[in-house]
């Protein structure tokens, strides 16, 4: 098949409108119609990384309809519309058989690689291979996936608003519901109010906790915040964090925070500011030369839970179908994270804004196809 696709040709260069040549999907996979797909400031990161291979298509955050699929596919058929997860499991391993597919290490290798799972590209030009970027590359017309990337979505879900789920959305909802297990009439506080913290903040609300309070540094991000349902907010940089939260609760702490800043400053502060017996969970990524401090006196006495939550402790055929769902009923919003919607042609625009410091960051550039 031939399709018109973003090429990603150098680290840091601007990604080219190239026509590009995809193979039938194989033996458990499908060949889906990207109608949608959200430009992630993680399509940046891997843009400026040199391990990314190239030439790739980037895209990670995608919807669409499907078109065909390979031997051995149940659980989707042509005209399916599907939200896209970029992280297939296998189904097999021992965190799979726990439940915990979300920590299933079998799509990394292929991810890491720019293939598909079985270690090949469907995706070419002029005879030449080109690679594929987290097992989806939604930068394109069409794209070929794992059918356990596939998410099956009613009807009447709009794919634009769809395309947001299999990330950012599910990220930052699963860190507050799966991660911290927000407990309704409780206190959360949320630091990094970005893509990932907004929809923490969407989370925590619609697990009925009675105290959100937004930390971060912008005041248009804080303004935001209590759209999505923020009863407080801290601007981190003219206030002592610690302090001002525990004020706002007492003088304990929170029992919930969440760090999706991927500032150990931030983390450290999460820490300091959950109460006694509270949880901690830090879903934004540390740079690996970082270190988090936390102070160790007394830490055995009192009794707080801090973890580590990858893409929000999801089950993704569950909980990005359940998040569709939310949308429908009125209780996820969505319309208001479409930023805007530009071609596949207006694609380096959407990088650029990232570049911006006055550019809202709270949602998502899409690409409409």
């Amino acid at each position: 098949m031939d399709m018109k696709a973003a090429v990603m040709r150098e680290v840091g260069k601007p990604l080219t409108i190239e026509r590009v040549q995809l193979a039938p999907p194989g033996p458990g996979e499908v060949l889906v119609k990207v109608e949608a797909s959200g430009v992630c400031h993680s399509d940046l990161n891997s843009l400026m990384d040199e391990s990314t291979p190239t030439p790739s298509i980037l895209g990670h955050e995608g919807a669409g309809i499907v078109v065909e699929v390979g031997p051995n596919v149940r659980h989707v058929r042509p005209g399916d519309k599907v939200a896209l997860s970029w992280v297939p499991f296998c189904g097999v391993c021992p965190f799979c058989e726990q439940g915990q597919v979300h920590l299933c290490e079998s799509a990394f290798g292929p991810m890491f690689n720019g293939t598909l799972l079985d270690g090949t590209s469907r995706l070419s030009q002029g005879g030449q291979q080109m690679y594929h970027y987290s097992l989806l590359s939604t930068f394109a017309e069409y794209t070929v996936v794992a059918e356990r990337s596939c998410v099956k979505l009613p009807d009447e879900m709009p794919l634009v608003q769809a395309s947001l789920l299999g990330c950012g959305v599910a990220t930052g909802y699963g860190a507050a519901v799966n991660a911290a297990k927000v407990t309704p009439g409780s206190s959360v506080a949320i630091f990094g109010i970005g893509g990932v913290g907004i929809n923490a903040i969407q989370g925590a609300r619609i697990a009925g906790a009675s105290k959100i309070i937004a930390c971060d540094v912008k005041p248009k991000n804080l303004e935001l915040a209590r759209a999505y349902g923020a009863t407080h907010t801290v601007n981190v940089a003219e206030q002592d964090t610690v302090e001002a939260l525990k004020e706002l609760t007492g003088g304990y702490g929170v029992q919930f925070a969440i760090d999706a800043s991927g500032n150990t400053n931030a983390g450290s502060s999460a820490w300091q500011a959950t109460r006694k017996g509270g949880t901690t969970v830090v879903v934004g990524a540390y740079h690996p030369q970082k270190q988090l401090s936390l102070p160790a006196g007394g830490f055995h006495r009192v009794g707080k839970t801090l973890k580590g939550s990858f893409y929000g402790d999801i089950h993704p055929l569950r909980d990005i179908a359940a998040l569709a769902q939310l949308y429908l009923d009125g209780k996820l919003m969505l319309d208001e994270l479409v930023l805007e919607q530009i071609p596949l042609e207006d694609i380096n625009r959407a990088f650029d804004s990232f570049h911006d410091c006055n550019c809202v960051n709270v949602g998502r550039s899409v690409i409409v196809l």
